[in-house]
C-alpha cells in the first residue's frame, strides 16, 4: 500500500478540463500547497459520438486555455498533474493530442517536465479471445456482446482502474504530469491514495465526489480541495462564495447512481450504508465510515463505438390549439403517411421520431400524462437512414406534411407549423451508438494499458 501518510492534500481545478478554470479560485487552491492536481477531462455523458468519430469534448482553445493556468503552477509551485481520460473518450490519438498541446505551451514559456503517457486502445483480438472463452459479460443493459459488434466498433477503449496510474508513481516518483486514455473518474485519486495507506473506502469514495470538481458545494462550483486521512476525507470549495455541507455532499454521493447504496468500479463495490457527513464549520464537511469491498475477479469496462446511420432534423412551433388537442394522432397520421412515400421507415432501415418540447419531450412515455393542452410546443423530428442524402430526403418530405396536412377541425388553411431556420432541414451527419459497453475480465488490473515515458 505503501507509505502512509498524515494527510494527502488533493486539488480538483474543475470538473472537466477545458470548461474554464477560475483562475482566482485555482491560485487560492495552489496556495493551500496541495500534493497534486487531479483533473478528468472525459465523459460519455454526451454519448457516443465522440467515441464513434474521434471527437473532443471540448474545442483547442478551451484547452489551451486551462491547460496554461494548470501547467504554470505545475512548474513554477512543483505541483504534480494527472489529467485523466483525455479528449474526452480517451483514445489514443487524443492523448497524444493533448501531449503536443503541453508541449507546445511549454515550449513557449520554457517549462521543462517529465511526462507518463498511459494508453487505453484496446487490441480487438484480445476481446474476440476473451469472448470466446466466456470472459465477456453484460454492463448495465448492454446484451450480449458479439464478434460481429466488435469488428465495427470505430473505436475500443477499456476503462482503467486506479492500479495503472498507482504503477506510474511508485515506480517513477519524479514525473511531473500523467496524461492518460480512458479512465474510471475517480481511478487517478484512487491510485495517488493508494500508495499513502489511505483505506479504500476512503479513496474511492472521496474520487467519485471531487472528480466532478466543486459540484457537491453550494452553489455549484468548480475548484476544491480535498485534505484526505486513513479514515476520512474534508472537503472545501476555493471560492469562498461557496461552501460545503452535509446535505450538498451527500446529495451528490448520489449522482449517477443505479442504487444509492452501493457503487460498483473496478476491482469492487463501494459501500456507502455507513457513510457519515459532518460538517466542520459552514464550509467544510468531513466524510467518513465507507467502505470498499474487493470482487473476486478483477474486470475492466469496454466501451465501443459504432456509426449507424445518418441524421438530418427539422424544428419548428405550434401554437393552433385545436391541432395542439389532437398532437398525437396528428403524427400518427404524419408517420403513417411518410411510410407510403419511404417503406424503409417500415423496415427499420430508417426511422422517424417527434420530440414535442413543451409536452413530454424529455421524459417520454416516463412523463405523467397531464390533461390540460399547452398553448405552444416545440416540435422536432429527427430523422436517422443509412446516409445523409436518404435523411434528408425523408425529413424534408417529413417537415412537408407536417407543415400542410389537414385536420379536422382546421379554421387556417395555411400552414400551422412556425419554422425558425432556413434551410428549414438541418443535416447533422454520422449517428453513432455504444455497441461495445460490457465488462471483461483481466488478469492484471495494468495488462491492457502501456506507459510510455517522455521529456517535455
Amino acid at each position: 500500500m505503501g507509505v502512509q501518510t498524515e494527510e494527502l492534500k488533493i486539488l480538483t481545478p474543475a470538473g472537466i478540463l477545458g470548461y474554464g478554470i477560475p483562475a482566482e479560485h485555482f491560485w487560492r487552491g495552489v496556495e493551500r500547497g496541495p500534493d497534486a492536481m487531479i483533473v478528468d477531462a472525459g465523459s460519455t455523458d454526451p454519448g457516443p459520438y465522440l467515441l464513434g468519430l474521434g471527437k473532443m469534448i471540448v474545442d483547442r482553445q478551451g484547452y489551451m486555455r486551462d491547460l496554461a493556468l494548470v501547467l504554470h503552477a505545475a512548474s513554477e509551485r512543483h505541483v504534480p498533474l494527472v489529467i485523466s481520460s483525455a479528449g474526452g473518450p480517451g483514445i489514443n490519438r487524443h492523448v497524444d493530442e493533448m501531449i503536443a498541446m503541453i508541449r507546445g505551451i511549454s515550449a513557449a514559456k520554457g517549462y521543462r517536465f517529465k511526462l507518463a503517457a498511459i494508453y487505453a486502445d484496446i487490441d480487438r483480438a484480445v476481446i474476440h479471445d476473451r469472448l470466446v472463452a466466456g470472459r465477456v459479460t453484460e454492463c448495465g443493459p448492454s446484451g450480449e456482446l458479439t464478434h460481429q459488434a466488435i469488428d465495427d466498433a470505430v473505436n475500443v477503449v477499456a476503462q482503467m482502474g486506479a492500479e495503472p496510474f498507482a504503477r506510474v508513481l511508485r515506480e517513477h516518483p519524479d514525473v511531473d504530469i500523467i496524461v492518460s486514455g480512458r479512465a474510471y473518474d475517480p481511478a487517478p485519486y484512487a491510485g495517488l491514495c493508494m500508495l499513502h495507506g489511505i483505506d479504500p473506502g476512503v479513496y474511492w469514495h472521496m474520487g467519485k465526489i471531487v472528480e466532478c470538481g466543486a459540484v457537491c458545494a453550494e452553489p455549484k462550483g468548480r475548484v476544491i480541495l480535498a485534505t484526505v486521512r486513513r479514515d476520512s476525507f474534508d472537503l472545501e470549495p476555493m471560492n469562498p462564495a461557496e461552501r460545503c455541507t452535509p446535505a450538498s455532499v451527500a446529495a451528490h454521493t448520489l449522482y449517477e447512481k443505479t442504487r444509492p447504496d452501493l457503487l460498483s468500479g473496478p476491482g469492487g463495490v463501494l459501500d456507502l450504508r455507513g457513510s457519515r457527513y459532518e460538517a466542520l464549520d459552514n464550509r467544510r464537511v468531513r466524510v467518513s465510515g465507507s467502505v470498499f469491498h474487493p470482487s473476486e475477479r478483477y474486470s475492466v469496462k469496454l466501451e465501443g463505438a459504432a456509426i449507424v446511420g445518418h441524421r438530418t432534423i427539422f424544428i419548428g412551433g405550434i401554437r393552433d390549439p385545436i391541432l395542439l388537442g389532437q398532437l398525437d394522432s396528428y403524427l400518427d397520421e404524419v408517420r403513417r403517411r411518410l411510410v407510403g412515400f419511404f417503406p424503409e421507415l417500415e423496415t427499420g432501415e430508417a426511422t422517424m421520431h417527434f420530440h414535442v418540447y413543451g409536452r413530454d419531450a424529455v421524459m417520454g412515455p416516463l412523463e405523467p400524462k397531464r390533461h390540460e393542452i399547452p398553448h405552444e410546443v416545440g416540435l422536432m423530428g429527427e430523422v436517422t437512414a443509412a446516409t445523409q442524402e436518404q435523411a434528408n430526403a425523408i425529413c424534408s418530405q417529413a417537415r412537408i406534411i407536417v407543415l400542410h396536412m389537414p385536420y379536422p377541425g382546421q379554421l387556417a388553411t395555411a400552414g400551422n407549423f412556425a419554422i425558425p431556420l432556413n434551410p428549414p432541414e438541418n443535416p447533422i451527419g454520422p449517428v453513432c451508438r455504444f455497441n461495445i459497453y460490457h465488462l471483461m475480465e483481466v488478469e492484471s488490473p495494468e495488462e491492457l494499458f502501456p506507459v510510455r515515458l517522455m521529456e517535455i
